[in-house]
């Protein structure tokens, strides 16, 4: 079997990466990553794509037809991925998120790739009042990162045959220790804020849902949907990917972390305005479908995690929403520094 993971560079490919390889170790894995976070590693003990049998750096709106021959199964996680970035980069959130991902699920199709699997999110329902969404509940998207996951589930939709299975993964919200950590989570932000500083600060009223799922979950319920069974969905299946006990409201995730960071105080902003993203998630249909691929980390394990992995990097910098473990700031650096245009592509490789 050969696996392409597109964005395997960032915040979970390393964790996908690992978890193909030791469930398909005679797999050839290739990554393609634009390597705009390839430096922001966090303390790992052998560089993440050291592990891939091929590594290529290039653009998702270019992707070569000749890396695509031979490929069984495409894992699709290359995004501008959170709504600060997709505020910031709208028109390039599209037409990496949307364009680019249909424009590779044409040629995969055409190549003879047999499955896609396309990492979307929960983020797709909004502000949504009421029990928890399903599958088939009406969307709200309300930033371009939910909207160009929408867009893309519909275009991916229409393209699914017999010979080409598409699964949308909607995940929860991203959570957990990674080789390339992201901070501008809300937990990651919350367990970081809690080490150096002894505070967390929630922005809003505290009372807004998120569902979460730990990354390492990520990469199973990845691993599951490369394999999974056309009699488990048919050729297109979009799943929200994650589990019922992990609908938290944003305070009792705070709370959970001063159990295991002692002396934090948590400040809420109890004058805030509503924030509209607030929603609950049903994962009945996941719990169904993905017997033996089911989230096994629980909220105190991932703040375990989280706690134990920033100790090891002896990470101390109490400006760390300044710092590159935010992928916003990463990206303004990049731009700022003349290494990227403000299309985000890298200036010394225009035109090649």
């Amino acid at each position: 079997m050969r696996i392409l993971i597109t964005g395997n560079m960032g915040y979970v490919g390393p964790l996908v990466v690992l978890r193909l390889r030791e469930s398909y170790p005679g797999a050839t894995l290739i990554g393609y990553d634009i390597g705009y976070f390839a430096h922001c590693l966090t303390g790992p003990s052998r560089f993440p794509e050291s592990r891939t049998d091929a590594q290529y750096f290039g653009d998702i709106r270019q992707v070569p037809e000749q890396i695509l021959q031979g490929i069984d199964a495409i894992v699709h996680l290359c995004a501008i991925s959170n709504d600060p970035m997709g505020a910031s980069f709208e028109d390039v959130t599209l037409d990496i998120n949307h364009r680019a991902s249909i424009d590779l699920a044409v040629k995969a199709k055409r190549a003879g790739v047999k499955a896609f699997v396309f990492a979307s999110s929960c983020s797709v329902y909004g502000f949504a009042e009421g029990g928890p969404r399903r599958e088939e509940d009406e969307l709200s998207p309300l930033t371009a990162y939910a909207k160009s996951k929408v867009n893309t589930e519909q275009d991916l939709t229409s393209l699914a045959s017999e010979s080409f299975a598409v699964t949308c993964l909607r995940f929860a919200t991203a959570c957990g220790m990674s080789d390339r950590l992201r901070l501008d989570l809300v937990l990651n932000d919350f367990v970081a804020g809690a080490l150096v500083s002894k505070r967390i600060n929630i922005l809003s009223d505290g009372t807004p849902w998120r569902p979460l799922i730990h990354v390492r979950d990520m990469a199973r319920a990845i691993d599951w949907a490369v394999q999974r069974d056309r009699r488990d969905g048919g050729n297109v299946l979009t799943i929200n990917v994650g589990s019922d006990a992990w609908n938290y409201q944003v305070r009792d995730l705070a709370m959970a972390v001063t159990q295991l960071v002692p002396d934090v105080e948590v400040s809420i902003n109890k004058d805030a305005q509503p924030d509209k993203r607030s929603y609950r998630v049903n994962f009945d249909k996941f719990s169904k479908l993905a017997q033996g691929f089911l989230p096994v980390v629980d909220l105190h394990g991932a703040v375990k995690d989280l706690r134990d992995g920033l100790m090891a990097m002896k990470f101390d910098d109490p400006e760390f929403r300044k710092g590159e473990l935010i992928r916003l700031v990463t990206l303004k650096r990049l731009r700022e520094a003349g290494h990227v245009t403000d299309q985000l592509a890298w200036k010394d490789r225009v035109g090649r």
